[in-house]
């Protein structure tokens, strides 16, 4: 029905008539149309690779790191807009160390993911505020489970555990009917 907006991208609050909100959406073709990050769960550990797109040529190789530490155990990239993904590496750290300071143990990285995706999800619930253009992927041992984990957090505060994630994967659906069967 209104696919193109028609006046309901204007508030991260505001559903359109066949139920989607804009501004999630935008910001999940914002990671879209970025660099990627890919993560793989191993069974000895994790392994994250990101994109590092130069954006200018006057830009200094290597400034712009999307996986970063979040804390000793867990590391953490980012895709998408580059301010929002240091903002939610900055809350990721934040996060870990109140935990710790709190409960004298390390994060688990369920635990952040989970944290970190309610956070992310604040954000499109309040109309003074927008939505996320950045998605997380975190990896990092878990203690009391002794195992590596991998978690990814979307734009629209959705977590899930993967075993092997790329950051921009969006699933688009399928309205084709299903291929029929050759007759024997």
């Amino acid at each position: 029905m209104a696919s193109s907006g028609a006046g309901y991208d204007y508030s991260a609050t505001t559903y359109s008539v066949d139920g989607r909100i804009f501004q999630v959406e935008y910001a999940g073709k914002a990671v879209e149309n970025a660099g990627t990050a890919i993560g793989v769960r191993c069974s000895d550990g994790v392994v994250i690779a990101a994109e590092n797109v130069k954006l200018f040529k006057m830009m200094v190789p290597n400034t712009n790191r999307l996986a970063q530490n979040v804390d000793k155990h867990i590391i953490a990239a980012t895709t998408g807009f580059a301010p929002d993904g240091r903002q939610l590496l900055s809350q990721a750290r934040d996060e870990a160390h109140h935990y710790e300071d709190t409960f004298h143990v390390p994060i688990p990285p369920e635990m952040l993911a989970n944290r970190m995706s309610q956070f992310v999800h604040y954000f499109t619930l309040h109309g003074s505020l927008r939505p996320f253009g950045a998605t997380m992927l975190c990896a990092g041992y878990d203690e009391e489970k002794q195992t590596h984990e991998l978690y990814m957090v979307e734009p629209s505060g959705q977590e899930f555990r993967c075993v092997a994630s790329p950051s921009t994967y969006k699933p688009k659906p399928q309205n084709r009917p299903p291929k029929p069967r050759p007759q024997r």
